[in-house]
């Protein structure tokens, strides 16, 4: 069952505030407050976009907090090792006649989403940090990936719906699975760029019927960039992923605006 979203009146007015300008995965385990991870600034390539670059003490600022999706999330410590086995599959190369480049980008899709390697590998700095409610994960990477890295993952997103409209993907077992890919309706307009697709996934876990419901999102403020992924079984909260969307692209500008956003609240705020 999909979970309820929030009446349309509060999304509205929580992207209406929070619009920036133009300049501007399943398993079970529990969740612990120290549900994030940041990786050191690594040495930057000499063709890296002279746009700020993004510290580990930035990356950390700027992941999202429990308070920026509000509902009943809470943090994660776990979100590291989050496998989405629903995600494992060989994709039928034959379905997709002659455009083999096709079926390979609906494998590097699925393989993504997998292992968590949505962006790629950062040139600098970068953290992640995970969030649960009932049955659905929301998983939010943030680092310095290069502009043109960024860019290319984000057109990439953008020729997914009609590349990987619909295929099938053949699970370790033998069994089958229907993957579809569409674009997520109306995401807020923040960041430089921006792509939001929903994934959902139809076939078998634990040798009973199964759907697994995504939403995927990437965005790029200045070279650095943020990845989304939400959703599970019980399908997805798109109120979550705007919110996400949206204040995850602010907090990550205020960073690399030198500000420091609102830091993370305690569990019984």
């Amino acid at each position: 069952m999909t979970r309820p979203s929030r009446p349309a009146r509060v999304l509205a007015t929580a992207l209406v505030a929070g619009t920036l300008s133009a300049t501007a995965a399943c398993s079970d385990g529990s969740g612990s407050p120290a549900a994030s991870a940041v990786s050191p600034a690594a040495e930057r390539s000499p063709d890296a976009s002279p746009t700020p670059a993004l510290t580990g003490a930035g990356a950390q600022a700027a992941l999202i907090t429990p308070a920026d999706i509000e509902d009943d999330w809470q943090l994660a410590g776990d979100a590291a090792t989050w496998r989405n086995q629903m995600l494992v599959g060989k994709v039928d190369v034959a379905q997709f006649l002659n455009a083999r480049s096709a079926a390979a980008d609906c494998q590097r899709l699925l393989d993504s989403l997998y292992a968590d390697t949505l962006l790629g590998r950062a040139t600098g700095a970068s953290g992640l940090r995970g969030f649960t409610a009932d049955d659905s994960r929301l998983l939010y990477q943030v680092g310095d990936y290069g502009q043109a890295a960024m860019d290319a993952t984000i057109s990439w997103l953008k020729g997914l719906p009609e590349k990987c409209n619909q295929f099938t993907a053949t699970a370790a077992d033998g069994s089958k699975r229907t993957v579809q890919v569409v674009e997520y309706k109306e995401p807020p307009k923040v960041a430089d760029a921006l792509a939001v697709l929903t994934v959902t996934v139809q076939g078998t876990a634990n040798g009973q019927p199964a759907t697994t419901t995504l939403d995927v999102a990437a965005m790029r403020v200045g070279a650095s960039g943020a990845a989304v992924t939400n959703g599970g079984l019980s399908g997805v909260d798109h109120d979550s992923t705007a919110l996400a969307v949206q204040n995850g692209a602010q907090r990550l500008q205020e960073v690399l605006a030198g500000r420091t956003p609102a830091p993370l609240p305690s569990q019984f705020d």
